[in-house]
């Protein structure tokens, strides 16, 4: 059988220290690859004014997938600083180097299971269990913003045959250099793809319904158009059901009744915000792992940041990389050592972690437990039935 090659982008922080302890679990269950390292992240940005390098983007071409670690971001005029000296003054722009990621690969699905894991320090609720889908590459993050606002723009925008005179009016008073604009963009493909795949993995996973979060009362034209999206691709799933749902109301129905919510799909900020809200009711961001999916390539990573006040403490929560590796392995077709790691980590978080001392919490510790573990049969039906899904 023919390796895969897998890229390894470690990353800021914690980044490095979780992608070992990934690895290792991955070559704990026999699962074999070629890996080849990234560079990727701060200190890219500082020493070549780039935190994506395109020595990076090139080595991505030739891998499958990637397992990620963490990245730091930090406000424009912030990173503009700690460039080196040599670098400074040439207006150089930071940019996310997973934003573009997943835009340079069309990684438009962001996919987030969230479940409750009986014992889990932090829980607040025993009774989660959801996938969100957030799109990836459009929406408020596509990047496409101004400060100060040009006149060009401010022109466009108050024209009266295309623009909104009277609502621009009472910003333009301020000044055009005390006025920044983003912008939400979304297109029909995007909007309908990101739904296509809700539908298809509660169809696939035996899930029963597909929630849209939305704000179309507010933000009528880009709403409109996701809400519309929804209700077609809706009805060529008949066997799913569809609902709909406003994004604030939804975040405080997710605290009171999660169990209302099976798979969620939304556009990129609200799903971003929402999925970390949902983190917050099982455990926290240590919890939770992703996938950045496109239609050929996918990079996998946990949710949390890079931590810059623990790293290189050996006290990183690994358990987030190590199901975003099990996502990885799903994705690879290696569902039965993908459910090997689950049921591990499963049994870990209920049986080691409450047992451990604060001192034997380490990030070595808590993977060699998870290792340990690994081929022990289920527990019980539901932990069985939490881990397949």
């Amino acid at each position: 059988m023919n390796r895969p090659r897998i890229a390894l982008l470690p990353g800021d922080g914690i980044g490095p220290e979780v992608l070992i302890a990934a690895c290792e679990v991955l070559d704990a269950t026999g699962f074999e690859a070629e890996y080849v390292e990234g560079d990727i992240g701060w200190e890219f940005w500082r020493r070549e004014g780039d935190a994506l390098p395109t020595r990076t983007l090139d080595l991505l071409r030739s891998c499958r997938c990637a397992l990620f670690g963490a990245i730091t971001s930090k406000p424009g005029t912030e990173a503009e600083t700690e460039l080196s000296p040599e670098l400074q003054g040439r207006e150089l722009r930071y940019e996310s180097p997973i934003v573009r990621l997943r835009q340079a690969f069309d990684l438009f699905a962001n996919v987030r299971p969230c479940r409750s894991f009986p014992g889990c320090p932090g829980l607040v609720r025993n009774d989660v269990d959801l996938v969100i889908f957030r799109e990836n590459t459009e929406g408020l993050y596509a990047g496409v913003e101004w400060h100060p606002l040009p006149d060009q723009i401010a022109n466009a925008m108050s024209d009266p045959s295309v623009g909104h005179p009277t609502k621009m009016r009472r910003f333009l008073d301020a000044g055009l250099q005390n006025i920044a604009v983003s912008t939400r963009i979304m297109t029909r493909p995007a909007c309908e793809r990101i739904v296509t795949a809700a539908f298809e993995h509660a169809r696939t996973h035996h899930r029963h319904s597909v929630t849209l979060l939305e704000k179309a009362n507010v933000l009528r034209e880009t709403g409109g158009l996701m809400t519309r999206a929804f209700r077609e691709v809706a009805a060529r799933y008949p066997d799913v059901e569809a609902c709909e749902a406003i994004i604030d109301s939804a975040c405080m129905r997710l605290v009171m009744e999660p169990q209302k919510f099976d798979v969620i799909v939304a556009e990129n900020m609200f799903g971003d915000i929402v999925s970390d809200l949902a983190a917050g009711l099982t455990g926290g961001l240590g919890y939770a792992p992703s996938a950045n999916l496109g239609h050929d390539f996918a990079v996998f990573e946990p949710v949390h940041g890079s931590a810059p006040d623990i790293a290189g403490k050996g006290v990183a929560n690994p358990i987030a990389a190590i199901l975003s590796a099990a996502m990885m392995l799903d994705w690879l077709g290696e569902t039965p050592r993908a459910h090997d790691i689950r049921s591990s980590v499963a049994r870990v978080i209920r049986d080691d972690l409450p047992t451990l001392s604060l001192m034997d919490c380490s990030t070595q510790r808590v993977t060699s437990c998870v290792i340990d573990r690994l081929g022990s049969p289920i527990a019980t039906e539901r932990e069985s039935d939490l881990i397949e899904r």
